[in-house]
């Protein structure tokens, strides 16, 4: 009877030894991986076009756009249009693709007195989620 009782208890011990092991919580890894997500993008345009109307001094206008946040890692697409204010025909248009943080643009096709809307719009090549836009009005002295 004790050998039987003794075998009893050790399976007993056993079995609930091995019910605790299998029902632990599972670790969760040291380094989880995580998918950081990209900074905004933002950017200025040099020279400052302002708040007023910006005055060209010929048909053509170069600006340097710079971004200032962090690029993102397949760099980024800029579009650059211009219309006339009158009536929203396109003047000028200009896509550019870089994975430079700082960029030349050269709006073209300026013609004297003719009030012009511009727009840039950065937008990340790999979240297309992720753009920034900058207009201005700008004119041909």
């Amino acid at each position: 009877m004790k050998k039987i009782l003794s075998f009893l208890i050790g399976s007993l011990l056993i079995g609930m030894t091995s019910w605790m092991v299998g029902c632990s919580k599972e670790s969760a890894p040291e380094n989880p991986t995580v998918n950081a997500k990209e900074e905004a993008i933002a950017f200025s345009i040099s020279p400052d076009p302002g708040t007023t109307v910006f005055s060209a001094l010929g048909a053509t206008q170069d600006f340097t756009i710079t971004v200032s946040s962090k690029l993102p890692t397949q760099g980024i697409s800029a579009i650059v249009s211009v219309t006339r204010d009158l009536d929203g025909v396109v003047v000028f248009s200009q896509n550019l693709s870089t994975s430079f943080s700082s960029f030349n643009s050269s709006i073209q096709n300026l013609q004297n007195g003719v009030l012009c809307n511009a727009n840039i719009k950065l937008t990340s090549k790999s979240d297309t989620t992720n753009f920034a836009t900058k207009s201005f009005k700008l004119a041909r002295k």
